[in-house]
Order: C-alpha cells, then structure tokens, then sequence
C-alpha cells in the first residue's frame, strides 16, 4: 500500500541539506530556465546561491501566478473551536503543560463566531482545535460542520489527525479541505518538540494525508513550522512531500502554508532565523517548481510582507484572524495560540488588495474557475 513513510525513509535529511548547500550559480540560473522544473531545481532556487537571483525569481514567479490564477486573492478566516489539547507541543500556546484557562465553544457560540465572520463576507473558514480526542473528537467536529454548512461555500479544518473512515464522514457531512502540518521532516527535532501526546507519534502524522486522499478529500494543505529545524531542508522535504501526493493522488488539489515559528505564552526561540527576504524566496521557489499549486500566508506575517507579497506567488490570505475560542464576538480575551502580526480588520485587507489590482474571492477557486 502506497505511503510517504516509504518515500521519505529513502532520503537522508543530511545528505539532502549539502546538497542545497552546494548547488551553485550555474544550477540556479538552469532552474530559471528549466520548462519542467524538478525537485532538483527547487532545491536550487531555495539554496543560499540563489538570494542574489530573488529579483528575477519575483518576477517569474509573479507572472506564472497572474497566468495561472488570474488577478484574485481567495480569502478564508480561522474559527478556533478549542483550545484543549493533550500534546506537549514546546513552541504551542495550546499545549498540555501551559496552566491556561481552557474552553470549547458550544453550538450557539459557534453560530455567534461564524455570524461574525459571515457579516465579514466570508464564504471559507477554517475550523481550528488543540488536539483532544475525547473533548474535540469525531463527533464533535461532525457536529460542528453540521452546524455551519449551511452558512459557508467552503468548510476546512486543521485539527488532529484522524483515521481514513473518519475523514471519509466528515467528507460526507460538508468538509471540504483538511490542513495537516508536519512541523518538521527531520525525526530527532521532532521528538525533541513532541515529547508527549498522540502528536508525538511522528508516522501517524506524516501518513494524515496518504489517508485524507484515499478518504477522497477535496484539497488538502500541507507545510512545515519554519523555524523548528533548517528551513532549506525542511522546505526540500515538504517539497518531496508535494510532489508525492501530487503524483499518487492526482485528482487532490493541494496548498501549501508558511507558518514561521512566533512568540506565545510561554515563547520558543527559532532554532533557525528566517528573513522576510528568505521567505519571499522560498514562496517564488514553490511556484516557479509546482505552478498550480495554492500558496497562503496567514496573519503571522507583518502587513507591509502580506502587502508586498500579494503579487509574487500567494493565492490565498487571512485576514483579522483571532487565534483563540470565541475571539471574534464571545471571548476576545481568551488566550491566543500565537501573536498574529497582521491586526488589520477585513475591510482593510480587501482595500489594500483592489489598491494593488487584485480582487478579493470570498469562495474557493473552484467555484471561481467552474
């Protein structure tokens, strides 16, 4: 049966880390040349020979995102439901350890929050949990995507990993897409920041979305937390991720996230800083290698970054994302998951994107290209 375990056992996380180390000049400028890019050419374009190529790496990119998505920028908003969790997640303000007040909303806030977001104008949420079986388990999630349905185009969700036959009801009750992050590629690092919990076991997680696309999701959004390990290597290793999926499930439609390691209660130094200039060539890498695959920022990212980057590879944006249960109109005091960087309400957003010459979408692509 076909799995990622089995692909990824046959790379060396170091092994592939010298090779981005090493590619050279000549190698970047092939990959900007190259009509069918590689994985090879990503790991190129992400090496640290190709910073002095970001400019025409930007305007490669920006041009094959405008062919390929047209001037849009499809909008989606968090709804957080819990913040329980049973993982000890070292870099995660939801985790077991930290001594937080604890709350999943019940069915008439949640119609509250997506009320909120609704008169916002959005048509995609993002249900959002901590990972607590027995308090945010099947049931609960079914329950949740029962409610909203009705009120939104486009229902996904970031929660813990669940079991084929699990998705495959949740799929049949409305949900759309399912986010799933690895966090990190590189084995040891993991354990050392998944001591405890179902998260930390690291296979379970790395095969969530072998079992989402033989469950037949719609999409399905992958990526690493930047910041826990060496972003080049485990950018190479989302990138080997991609192209699996991409190649064993065709029929999925696939998004990639860029969440960079920020503070919480409790805080987390980055192992590895990334730049905003490091970022901006890691979004231009995934598009100029993987061209029709949906790229999204989300309000972690400062606003002059998100403002900038809306022409150069992003596809999709949140926007006045609260990041704890109820933070929209129940409980904005609660405690936050992580800071955002990005506070600018809804309206600002879209503006900001029209004054750029891009038009906000409030549903998904596929309503928008159907």
């Amino acid at each position: 049966m076909s799995n990622f375990k089995k692909v990824l056992d046959t790379y060396h996380w170091d092994d592939q880390w010298n090779s981005i180390q090493q590619k050279t000049t000549l190698d970047v400028e092939t990959a900007l040349d190259a009509k069918h890019p590689d994985l090879e050419d990503f790991k190129a374009l992400i090496s640290p020979k190709a910073k002095a190529y970001l400019e025409p790496m930007a305007q490669k990119s920006r041009v094959l995102t405008r062919n390929r998505f047209g001037n849009t920028m499809q909008m989606y908003a968090p709804l957080y439901l819990s913040n329980e969790c049973q993982n000890i997640c070292t870099y995660c303000g939801f985790s077991l350890t930290n001594n937080i007040p604890r709350r999943t909303l019940i069915d008439q806030e949640i119609l509250k929050e997506a009320a909120f977001l609704k008169r916002k104008g959005y048509q995609h949420i993002l249900l959002v949990t901590g990972e607590a079986n027995q308090t945010v388990g099947v049931n609960y999630l079914e329950n949740a995507i029962g409610l909203l349905q009705p009120h939104f185009a486009n229902i996904s969700m970031e929660v813990q990993p669940l079991d084929q036959d699990a998705y495959e009801l949740l799929i049949q009750k409305g949900l759309y897409a399912t986010l799933v992050y690895q966090e990190t590629y590189h084995r040891e690092t993991y354990k050392v920041h998944h001591p405890k919990g179902k998260k930390s076991n690291f296979d379970y997680r790395l095969e969530t979305p072998d079992r989402l696309a033989k469950a037949g999701i719609h999409k399905i959004g992958i990526g690493a937390l930047l910041g826990l390990e060496d972003w080049r290597a485990d950018s190479f290793f989302t990138a080997l991720h991609l192209n699996y999926l991409q190649k064993t499930y065709w029929k999925t439609r696939y998004s990639i996230s860029f969440p960079r390691l920020r503070p919480f209660s409790g805080g987390l130094e980055p192992k590895v800083e990334m730049t905003d200039a490091d970022l901006l060539q890691l979004i231009c890498a995934y598009r100029i290698v993987f061209e029709d695959v949906e790229l999204s920022i989300s309000t972690r990212e400062h606003a002059r970054f998100r403002d900038h980057i809306t022409h150069l590879g992003i596809t999709s944006m949140s926007a006045e994302s609260k990041t704890n249960p109820g933070g929209y109109a129940v409980d904005p005091q609660s405690l936050e998951q992580f800071e955002i960087s990005d506070e600018r309400n809804t309206e600002t957003i879209a503006q900001m994107l029209r004054n750029n010459g891009i038009e906000p979408v409030w549903k998904d692509w596929e309503q928008l290209h159907s």
